[in-house]
């Protein structure tokens, strides 16, 4: 039997960014990064508001250590699901303790589908190619899971995050019960 896939979302699941800011969440390590993706987002900003020679400011990001093994002890195939693309191998997985990881390469162009549906949810189902997938992310919602019921073959869980807690024991439970009633 092929295991199912778990696509995982950085911002919202692994960083837990709608925390209040003066409270990091207990088992969190605070990270101050400065990836490309990021920088060039933020350079860009700064040259559009006139400051052109400001320093980037990193971008803060909390993970909890205790994520990585719990995520490596599911029965899934781990696989990003986030903007941060290939960079979540080269920022985030090292702080999890997680090897590189598969990706998904979001198309250039983002296009919001109609009815409130999530732009990731139609480029998630395509990839997942009819595969069993459990999704964690924050942005979630019902719209999304009627879509990838109209369109997608074989199980799949959504599962959405508080992006102000992250992943909790809860959520990993809910994980493993799904995979362990796929058969």
């Amino acid at each position: 039997m092929v295991r199912p896939i778990l696509l995982v979302d950085v911002d919202g699941p692994l960083n837990p960014y709608a925390a209040k800011p003066s409270r990091r969440p207990e088992g969190y390590e605070t990270h101050r990064l400065v990836t490309p993706r990021w920088e060039a987002g933020e350079r860009r900003r700064l040259t559009e508001w006139g400051l052109p020679n400001k320093a980037v400011k990193p971008l803060r990001v909390w993970l909890n250590p205790h994520h990585g093994p719990a995520l490596g002890a599911l029965p899934f195939d781990l696989v990003w699901a986030t903007t941060w693309e290939e960079e979540a191998n080269t920022y985030v997985a090292p702080a999890l303790g997680l090897p590189n990881l598969p990706f998904i390469s979001w198309a250039s162009t983002r296009h919001e589908p109609e009815g409130g549906v999530f732009w990731k949810t139609p480029e998630i189902v395509a990839w997942a190619k009819g595969r069993a997938f459990a999704w964690v992310d924050d942005e979630i919602t019902e719209s999304d899971h009627a879509w990838v019921r109209a369109h997608h073959d074989g199980p799949a869980l959504l599962h959405r995050i508080d992006p102000r807690r992250g992943l909790v024991v809860d959520d990993f439970a809910a994980l493993k019960g799904w995979a362990a009633g796929l058969g």
